[in-house]
């Protein structure tokens, strides 16, 4: 973290814990609050403020997480990308229902949505394969992820190969890579607050529209 992004990090120690969520943010529109809260937590310095836990399941209700990327958001819902063939990838197509938490400590700030995943389109997939670095693509070919790996060799192996398959910068989109959409049921707001009294306002879709209430923290 550079001096300048830890300087803003210190000055956002607090924010929010005292003027808590207003109750005009009962009526908001949970993706409009979501993106303000966003764009708070970008601002204040946070290294890699878009760093979620996605937890999955397996069909006999196993649970496992991870953190990944979140790389778009709109009124759909929440994406990231992954290798279609991954350990994370295989409880989704076993149980498509997944939960995401993003943290973000210095605000004292966290977001928690529910609901059920699905693939976004190779178009979309490709489009976002397209602006990352070269070396980013062709790991992707190259790993054969959540697989046994014996020994690093092999993985530098794999990806020496694919640059000598892919030796210009037209590098196409994996057929067993994409992204995937989290499209929210619940989209949960929770502001820490003195004593431990915490403020929590939770946006439940019902026939296509928000809902709101708060919890007791």
């Amino acid at each position: 973290m550079s001096l300048k992004s830890s300087i803003k990090t210190v000055l956002t120690l607090g924010q929010g814990v005292v003027a808590g969520i207003p109750e005009a943010a009962d009526d908001a529109n949970p993706f409009e609050l979501f993106q303000a809260w966003f764009e708070a937590a970008r601002e204040s310095g946070i290294f890699e403020p878009n760093a979620m836990a996605l937890a999955t399941s397996t069909a006999d209700g196993r649970p496992s997480v991870r953190m990944v990327l979140l790389k778009e958001v709109d009124e759909r819902g929440f994406v990231f990308f992954t290798n279609y063939e991954s350990r994370k990838a295989a409880e989704i197509e076993a149980n498509p229902h997944v939960a995401l938490v993003l943290h973000w400590s210095v605000l004292e700030r966290q977001i928690r949505v529910t609901g059920p995943v699905v693939r976004i389109s190779p178009e979309e997939s490709f489009a976002y394969f397209s602006s990352r670095g070269r070396g980013s693509r062709i790991g992707a070919w190259a790993s054969t992820q959540s697989r046994p790996l014996p020994d690093r060799t092999e993985l530098e192996a794999r990806v020496a190969e694919m640059k000598d398959r892919f030796p210009d910068g037209d590098i196409p989109l994996p057929p067993f890579w994409g992204g995937y959409r989290v499209e929210p049921e619940t989209i949960e707001f929770w502001q820490g607050k003195a004593d431990r009294l915490h403020d929590r306002l939770v946006f439940e879709r019902v026939d296509g529209a928000w809902n709101s209430h708060r919890l007791y923290p």
